[in-house]
């Protein structure tokens, strides 16, 4: 079971972005001062229509320690007619020991776009391997309160209300920010709070794109790196006109460990 735990916890920490990190407040604009940290922003006085946010279905390889592990699959659809929408990740262990134990991971989280910030809403997370365990995790971002809370197969140490403010995001909405707000040179920060947790998460982006091989494509691509994740480093390669990262790489102490490329993305309606 140790080497089907790392897997989940590298997989996860990939996709949903827990890696390492420190509790601040942060916005894509940039660091914010000490003394504001507890204050909620005001929403933007004028609030633009959302940028880069479209309805899609992705596909990826999922690779771990250089072999192939399984199948991952991303998604944006809108949720209903009230301007609400669900940005869904779900990973398949199909080969070696993630297929020997069934590995199954799912998160989701439902969000509204108010103005031109990505705001959670609810989020829920399954976890499953075969009969070794099935826990599953649902979290409520209240805005009227200020407090996101956990429940479910969770520690009782994250099921604390843990206090959010304005453009606070959990970890799947933090893939699409990056996506949206990467430009070459830029750096960009955002506040995650997820799974009964907060941290400053940092990036920056190359200053250049690059040629990125994955499954058998080849996209111009810009490099975004995670630069506060300590030992564990999160790449995400951003492609202009594709909604999804076309890969996602998470490095620990120097060596791959899950790596996400990129097969087939279509737009929906």
């Amino acid at each position: 079971m140790r080497t089907a735990n790392f897997l989940i916890a590298a997989i996860v920490a990939t996709v949903f972005g827990t890696g390492a990190g420190t509790a601040a407040r942060a916005q894509v604009a940039g660091p914010v001062p000490q003394d504001e940290a507890q204050a909620p922003l005001a929403p933007p006085a004028e609030p633009e229509p959302a940028r880069g946010l479209e309805p899609f279905v992705a596909t990826y390889e999922a690779w771990h320690e250089g072999r192939r592990a399984g199948t991952a699959t991303m998604q944006v659809v809108r949720e209903g007619d009230d301007g609400r929408w669900r940005v869904d990740l779900g990973v398949r262990g199909d080969r070696g020991f993630a297929g020997i134990v069934g590995l199954n991971i799912e998160q989701g989280t439902v969000f509204d776009v108010p103005g031109d910030v990505y705001r959670p809403l609810t989020q829920s997370t399954t976890r499953k391997a075969a009969l070794f365990f099935n826990r599953r995790t649902t979290g409520i971002y209240d805005w009227h309160a200020g407090t996101a809370h956990w429940t479910g197969d969770i520690s009782k140490a994250r099921r604390a209300p843990v206090p959010i403010v304005h453009g606070d995001m959990s970890g799947l909405l933090i893939n699409l920010a990056v996506i949206r707000d990467a430009e070459p040179g830029r750096e960009l920060h955002y506040r995650f709070v997820d799974s009964g947790r907060a941290r400053d998460h940092a990036y920056r982006a190359a200053t250049a794109t690059e040629r990125v091989e994955v499954a058998g494509l080849s996209y111009e691509a810009l490099r975004v790196e995670r630069t506060n994740g300590g030992n564990d480093e999160t790449i995400l390669w951003v492609a202009d006109g594709v909604p999804t990262p076309v890969r996602i790489l998470q490095r620990e102490d120097g060596e791959d460990a899950v790596d996400l490329r990129l097969i087939e993305y279509r737009t929906v309606q």
